[in-house]
């Protein structure tokens, strides 16, 4: 079976590339002794992805809902960190999952109300939770600051209690996305591992036990200088990569491992552009491209093709994303040639490299594997939802 005889859209995963990208994210792994690594498959959603990615690591991972936990643990996995705060009315999900499959969850809270949720409803579901507390080194989304009071008040809420407990900390540099330079990432990963070991540093202090010390981005995971005190990483995107990461450095557009496969539906010559049969449904309408400086705004994503090399007069780009249609012009840049009409008639196929593949990814349930080439050398499920 071939690309050619698949239907459209359909998402593409090429497994070389695939390989490559953990092998990267590995070596950087590498240089910091004695730090794990857990990988966060909120993006990859895929046993067979996760497999390769805990591939000579402790065989942790992170997911983001429940529906990846349920998921993960029914494929074998066992050490789990559900890293977003969590809410007393999932607590007994959590717990029945627990139970049946004897899967280790560490949850995340940042508030006292939290804290003693988890503790209350350990009690009431006779199910022993432990967490972590999610601390503030910069995004301002979601954490409390390493100084702040109330860090060692949500740790003593937790701590000592007959169905939970105080694991340590974890935080998220999110804000390295936004920015423009290596030596900026690397900023963000020394703010990121000295606030988050810092707010260890406190809760020990306080008499309170902190052993998990977990930090992570893409970016920071990449390009930290050291990571003195920090016990684990976690990453995702760095698996895929897309149009967005290599914009910010994290990677090179040929390290793109997962594209979107559509075909030529329409041509309009007198406007000068053509449409595909992948739309905002299929791409996903992130647009984090657009805060990056030319030539980085790829639109809605890359168009690459069928067999996923560049077109050699210059790059086309989805510039405009309906539900169901695509419309792909010449990137904007100085002398950008007019659409090869004559290479893509209708019915043509071609690729999309995502903008964010995150978000692209959510709307299928599998990947069609590759290994190079145009071959489809397996099928590799996924789950969605929450």
């Amino acid at each position: 079976m071939h690309l050619a005889d698949l239907p459209t859209p359909s998402l593409i995963l090429d497994r070389r590339k695939l390989a490559a990208n953990l092998a990267t994210m590995n070596a950087r792994v590498q240089r910091h002794p004695g730090v794990g690594f857990r990988p966060h498959l909120k993006t990859a959603k895929s046993a067979d992805v996760a497999r390769l990615a805990v591939a000579g690591h402790a065989g942790g991972i992170t997911v983001s809902t429940l529906a990846e936990a349920e998921y993960f643990a029914d494929h074998g996995f066992r050490d789990l960190l559900y890293a977003v705060a969590i809410v007393p009315a999932k607590l007994p999900r959590i717990a029945a999952l627990m139970r049946r499959t004897g899967v280790a969850i560490l949850l995340l809270v940042d508030s006292v109300e939290a804290a003693r949720a988890v503790a209350e409803a350990g009690e009431a579901l006779s199910t022993g939770f432990a967490a972590l507390i999610e601390i503030d080194t910069g995004e301002h989304r979601a954490g409390v600051a390493p100084d702040s009071p109330a860090l060692v008040e949500i740790g003593r809420a937790l701590h000592h209690q007959p169905f939970a407990s105080l694991r340590g900390v974890m935080t998220h540099a999110g804000h390295s996305y936004g920015c423009r330079s290596i030596e900026a990432i690397a900023d963000v990963a020394e703010a990121e591992r000295a606030g988050t070991v810092r707010a260890a540093e406190r809760l020990r202090a306080a008499g309170l036990p902190a052993p998990v010390v977990s930090v992570g981005s893409t970016p920071t995971a990449l390009h930290a200088r050291r990571l003195d005190g920090v016990t684990e990483i976690r990453a995702g995107v760095y698996m895929f990569g897309d149009m967005f990461q290599s914009a910010i450095g994290s990677c090179a557009v040929d390290d793109l491992a997962v594209s979107v496969l559509a075909s030529v539906t329409g041509h309009n010559r007198e406007t000068g552009h053509l449409l595909i049969d992948a739309g905002g449904l299929a791409l996903s309408k992130d647009r984090s491209t657009a805060d990056t400086p030319p030539p980085h705004d790829v639109g809605y994503g890359l168009v690459v093709r069928e067999d996923g090399t560049r077109f050699p007069g210059g790059d086309l780009v989805v510039t405009r994303a309906y539900q169901e249609h695509g419309v792909v012009r010449p990137a904007e840049a100085a002398g950008s040639p007019p659409i090869p009409f004559g290479e893509l008639p209708i019915g043509a196929r071609v690729r999309v490299l995502p903008n964010h593949v995150c978000m692209t990814a959510a709307m299928y349930d599998r990947y069609h594997v590759i290994d190079g080439g145009t071959c489809i050398v397996a099928e590799w499920t996924r789950t969605n939802g929450w």
